[in-house]
């Protein structure tokens, strides 16, 4: 199942396993990652066990890219590079350009990230909110002044 996946969470996987409880497969999922056989990737409710790509790969099951497992910064950076060159957008239409296989919490943690460290800025509320990339901050200046 994993190999057919871009990786799932202990309870996607208990689900498909059709098990009442994700703390079932513990003793399946730590003998599977003390082999080498599986990896896994985030915290908590965020976890994903997935199969290394050079064991699909040696077994031919390599399949196409995807962003499922695309790390924190990368994907804020992606999003600042979108939002450069498509300024004033919507979440949903930057969700679209950069990582449209990603759930929608998780895109919208990574914008969120960008407000918060001023990289990004919003315009407009609720519905009507598009976003820009900022000026990058001079090293050693101080913006606010």
């Amino acid at each position: 199942m994993l190999a057919q996946t871009e990786g799932l969470s202990a309870v996607e996987l208990a689900e498909r396993l059709e098990l009442d409880d994700p703390v079932a497969l513990r003793p399946w999922t730590a003998r599977l990652l003390e082999l080498d056989l599986i990896k896994k990737s985030g915290r908590t409710k965020a976890m994903r066990y997935f199969v290394p790509p050079e064991l699909l790969r040696a077994a031919g099951l390599d399949g196409v890219t995807t962003l499922k497992r695309v790390q924190p910064h990368r994907l804020r950076a992606l999003i600042v590079e979108d939002l450069e060159r498509y300024p004033n957008s919507s979440i949903s239409d930057i969700q679209r350009r950069v990582a449209p296989e990603l759930s929608r919490p998780t895109f919208k943690r990574a914008v969120d990230a960008l407000v918060e460290e001023k990289r990004v800025e919003p315009s407009g509320t609720h519905r009507w909110r598009t976003y820009r990339a900022t000026a990058p901050i001079e090293q050693g200046g101080d913006r606010d002044r």
